[in-house]
C-alpha cells in the first residue's frame, strides 16, 4: 500500500496503524503525529491543573511529545486498544516520568513538609495569630 501523505485522511485509520507497522513509513508517522498532537496539550493542560505555579505549561507540552512517540513506536493495532486511550496512558506517564526526574526532593520529604503546612495553618486559625516554631514541634 505505497500512500502519499496527502492520501492518509482517506484511508482507515486502522489500516493505517498496519502499513505503519509493517513499514515504519516515516509520513505515516508523522501523520499520526500531527494528528494526535493535539491530544498532548490536553492531557498537559490535565496534568497542569494540579502543579506548582513554577511548573510551564509548555515544558509539559514537551515532555508529553516525547510520551506521544513513543506511544506511536510501540503501539500495537493487533491489541484492540484505541490508539488515543492508549496515548493518553503513556503522554501522562512520560510528563510524570519528567517531571520526577528533575524533582531532586524525595516523595517523602515531600509529603512531610505538606504535613507540616496544614498543621502552621490548622494551628494558626486556632490561635488567630502566627505560630512559634516551639508551638509547630
Amino acid at each position: 500500500m505505497a500512500l502519499k501523505s496527502k492520501q492518509f485522511n482517506d484511508v482507515e485509520e486502522s489500516d493505517l496503524w498496519k502499513e505503519y507497522v509493517k513499514t515504519k513509513n516515516s509520513d505515516i508517522r508523522d501523520f499520526f503525529i500531527k494528528k494526535y498532537a493535539p491530544l498532548v496539550k490536553y492531557v498537559a493542560g490535565k496534568v497542569a491543573v494540579g502543579m506548582p505555579h513554577n511548573v510551564e505549561f509548555d515544558d509539559l507540552v514537551s515532555y508529553g511529545t516525547f510520551g506521544l512517540l513513543d506511544a506511536i513506536e510501540k503501539y500495537d493495532p493487533g491489541k484492540e486498544v484505541k490508539f488515543k486511550t492508549y496515548a493518553m496512558t503513556r503522554v501522562r506517564g512520560a510528563i510524570f516520568d519528567e517531571l520526577r526526574t528533575i524533582d531532586w526532593i524525595p516523595r517523602s520529604i515531600r509529603q512531610k513538609a505538606k504535613q507540616v503546612e496544614k498543621i502552621i495553618v490548622e494551628l494558626e486559625n486556632k490561635l488567630g495569630r502566627t505560630v512559634e516554631d516551639e508551638e509547630i514541634a
